[in-house]
């Protein structure tokens, strides 16, 4: 007799819900700009949505906290003379953002915790090295400060952002970049391009150390990530202009190790990866839903678990780092769907019965220590992520502010002025402090023996 085997997972039964109406951020005016950015992104502290701007262009940014109508006079962060293409959070700073934009340069900018009276207009530093509009930027996954540009010009820049300058230029790609994806550890990165080629980048080598032409046959863009194993997921389009997904080991290009193909839709699929879970979530622009996969060793390697399906198609779409969900409800994914006039977080749960912290579920995560200094990458060191528990929740650290060495990118406040009111007295030397009575008494001597006549104003 026959018996279905069903698939052993602790992510068989992930389900997506959507937040109450009134924990939705409303009023937000996303930007219309045709560009395939998520428009979103987002950390445990702040919200952060390109938004319509007059003028240049402009992103939002919103404590987490501050849900409900957005005052259309809420300060946004203003500097771009074009449209912001998009924006990426730091991954060991909190408060430091990163934007790219049509008007050729990217900016990096320190968000303050409380809320700003006026605009944020003033970048800690601004890195111009494209010809062209910047539509890429991703920071390095562990190593401090290194920060990746690619533009319209069809270049990589890799930046130390310490010091705003440039540490190598690639321009191995004939024609525009379509996304760019670090591996786990920084040390290459996979990028799809029009002219059709996956390709496997080593930044410090300056080459391209894999390649596969056309790993979907259709023309219309791709997109590439990498897994925490190191293979690569890819999004993209048939010949006959259906949506399809692939996994490929950059080892050997010439078989993918799974294929799937979805349906008929034209929005490029964007994927978001969770490297503690290995699920991998797929938004479309224009979609009214949201699917997500299980990579895993065993065939058919790509297991699809189900769809988070609403009315509205969603603009964008942000994914918040794992150290930002509630442990306490089983949350392992939260997204933020960006609608036309709104954002709306979507929570991603394993349903359990026990309150107690579900280690299985919460693996050490990524923390927001950096594993390298730039100097240490830069000459050929790697290292992982550096993990912290989630079983308490996550409690982030002070506030730190980013240290750019150029000194006129750096925020060049002056020194503080000590005042000799402000010295203490009982450290100064016996010798100056007698000196110092001595010219008082004889001040106070030389006004009180002054002539009158002296002391007295003239008509």
């Amino acid at each position: 007799m026959s018996r279905s085997i069903v698939r052993q997972s602790k992510f068989r039964h992930v389900f997506g819900q959507a937040v109450k109406a009134d924990q939705n951020y409303d009023d937000i005016r996303v930007s219309k700009v045709t560009w395939d950015s998520s428009f979103c992104a987002v950390n445990p502290k702040f919200l952060a949505v390109i938004v319509e701007s007059s003028g240049g262009g402009a992103f939002l940014v919103l404590p987490l906290s501050k849900v409900g109508r957005v005052d259309k006079n809420y300060p946004l962060v203003i500097g771009h003379s074009g449209p912001v293409l998009d924006i990426d959070w730091c991954p060991h700073n909190d408060n430091i953002l990163a934007s790219c934009s049509e008007d050729t340069t990217a900016m990096v900018w320190q968000i303050p915790d409380h809320t700003p009276s006026r605009p944020i207009s003033e970048p800690i530093v601004v890195l111009e090295g494209h010809s062209k509009r910047v539509g890429i930027i991703k920071w390095h996954p562990t190593a401090r400060n290194i920060l990746l540009t690619a533009g319209s010009d069809n270049l990589i820049i890799i930046w130390n952002v310490g010091t705003g300058e440039p540490l190598m230029t690639m321009d191995d790609h004939p024609d525009l970049i379509y996304n760019i994806s670090w591996n786990y550890n920084g040390s290459l990165f996979c990028t799809t391009c029009k002219d059709r080629r996956l390709r496997v980048c080593d930044p410090r080598k300056n080459e391209v150390v894999a390649e596969r032409l056309c790993p979907h046959e259709g023309i219309r863009p791709m997109r590439a990530i990498f897994t925490k194993e190191g293979n690569i997921f890819t999004t993209g389009f048939t010949k006959m202009s259906q949506r399809e997904l692939g996994l490929w080991d950059p080892t050997n290009f010439e078989e993918p190790i799974a294929l799937l193909e979805l349906d008929t839709s034209n929005g490029v699929l964007l994927p978001f990866y969770d490297p503690d879970t290995n699920i991998v979530y797929l938004s479309g622009k224009g979609d009214s839903s949201i699917r997500y996969f299980e990579i895993t060793e065993e065939p058919p390697y790509v297991h699809y678990i189900s769809t988070f399906s609403s009315k509205e198609p969603q603009r964008g779409m942000g994914f918040m780092p794992k150290r930002g969900v509630d442990v306490s409800k089983c949350e392992i994914a939260r997204l933020y769907k960006l609608h036309e006039r709104k954002c709306e977080p979507i929570m991603m749960t394993v349903p359990r019965k026990s309150d107690l912290f579900q280690d299985d579920l919460y693996p050490d995560t990524a923390g927001p220590e950096p594993a390298l200094e730039p100097e240490e990458w830069m000459h050929g060191r790697d290292a992982d992520p550096i993990l912290v528990s989630m079983r308490d929740g996550y409690v982030p650290p002070k506030t730190r502010e980013l240290k750019v060495a150029k000194k006129n990118v750096l925020d060049t406040r002056p020194a503080t002025r000590r005042s000799m009111s402000a010295v203490d007295g009982s450290s100064l030397p016996v010798s100056i402090m007698s000196c110092l009575k001595s010219l008082v008494l004889k001040s106070n001597y030389i006004q009180c023996t002054m002539p009158n006549s002296l002391l007295t104003p003239h008509n």
